[in-house]
């Protein structure tokens, strides 16, 4: 879990799913639906020079909703320098942890680079 105020390190370029871009731009083309129906009624009930410009507004706004609701994500690629930025502790390149292999299903402890037993041997 990453400490308060400070944002996650970005571990990959890739773009959101499809699933949630399109529910994005859907929420984005209804809000500015609902803008335009808001401008209408309001112009409906304004004096003459002001209602104008809701009707203007009410007009201009289905062809903005659908710019905003066509616009793709246009992610940039993730710079290496975002995940460098950690000051977590890493393996050093080349460690090699001694040990020995348990297999799990007969119960036993090999060595290192011994063969799995067969069943009925030892």
């Amino acid at each position: 879990m990453a400490a308060r105020g400070h944002a996650p390190a970005l571990i990959t370029s890739a773009r959101k799913p499809r699933s949630l871009d399109t529910e994005e731009r859907t929420k984005r083309y209804l809000l500015t639906m609902a803008a335009r129906v808001a401008f209408f009624l309001v112009g409906c009930f304004l004096p003459a020079p002001w209602n104008w410009v809701m009707f203007i507004l009410a007009a201009v706004l289905p062809g903005i909703a659908v710019i905003l609701a066509n616009a793709i994500d246009n992610r940039s690629e993730a710079s290496v320098t975002d995940a460098a930025q950690t000051d977590r502790p890493a393996l050093e390149p080349g460690v090699v942890v001694p040990g020995d292999v348990e297999d799990a299903a007969e119960g036993g402890v090999r060595e290192r680079g011994e063969e799995p037993r067969k069943e009925g041997t030892r």
